[in-house]
């Protein structure tokens, strides 16, 4: 076994302390970097602090928007949810349950069926200042519908559906929503001489009778009306 000499242990110190007085030398850089950076970071934080306390609606505006946009976004989870379980199950409603909603509970169940035929852009947009529509689509042929709704308490023997109801969709329907399919659809009954009407207008009316049809089978609504356009090239809805 060959010993090291004395002189070539020397080289090896020696570089050994050359390295230890670099460490050396570099860690008060070090400690000075970070006291500085330290100290920038509380000045910032101590800007920002003045900053905010002189605009404190910042902060509730930053809140706001904050709880808007997680609001949304378990609203738009729960509707995911919510339809995933609908499509599962197979959506169907009895007369009774539908004459048990609430007017406007009623335009959602209309929603649904419609996205349970297949229009995957379906929603509820009856309101104040609706402009006549209930529910607009888009069907998987491209045809845009507009469907206004009438929920009747008591059903068959409520106020039936007149010439009037009809006006505002005939006057809105295709000049302010595009639509290609207007329906009229309540469950109730519809007077004879509003289906007169719809029928000089190109207009489509959905009863009670029809009504029950749809909602409690499985053929979509346009397999059940007649005279309907031709389909296009539509993806989606407008704003």
């Amino acid at each position: 076994m060959t010993v090291p000499s004395r002189r070539s242990r020397r080289p090896v110190r020696r570089a050994v302390r050359r390295r230890q007085r670099r460490r050396r030398k570099q860690l008060p850089e070090q400690v000075v970097l970070a006291v500085l950076a330290a100290a920038v970071a509380v000045a910032l934080a101590a800007t920002a602090l003045r900053w905010l306390a002189a605009h404190p609606w910042t902060v509730v505006a930053v809140l706001s928007v904050a709880a808007a946009v997680a609001a949304a976004w378990v609203w738009h989870r729960g509707e995911a949810l919510r339809w995933d379980r609908v499509r599962a199950s197979g959506l169907r409603y009895a007369l009774a349950q539908l004459d048990a909603l609430h007017h406007r509970e009623f335009e959602f169940a209309v929603r649904d069926l419609m996205r349970r035929d297949g229009c995957a852009d379906a929603r509820q947009v009856g309101g104040r200042g609706d402009n006549g529509a209930d529910v607009k689509a888009t069907d998987p042929s491209g045809r845009r519908w507009v469907i206004q709704c009438k929920h009747r308490k008591d059903g068959w023997s409520g106020k039936p559906v007149g010439t009037p109801d009809l006006h505002v969709l005939n006057g809105t329907g295709r000049q302010v929503h595009h639509g290609d399919v207007l329906v009229m659809l309540t469950n109730g009954r519809i007077t004879d001489n509003a289906a007169r009407f719809a029928k000089s207008q190109r207009l489509h009316l959905v009863d009670r009778h029809l009504l029950a049809e749809w909602a409690g089978g499985s053929r979509p609504l346009w397999d059940l009306l007649r005279a309907l356009p031709p389909g296009g090239r539509r993806t989606g809805l407008e704003p």
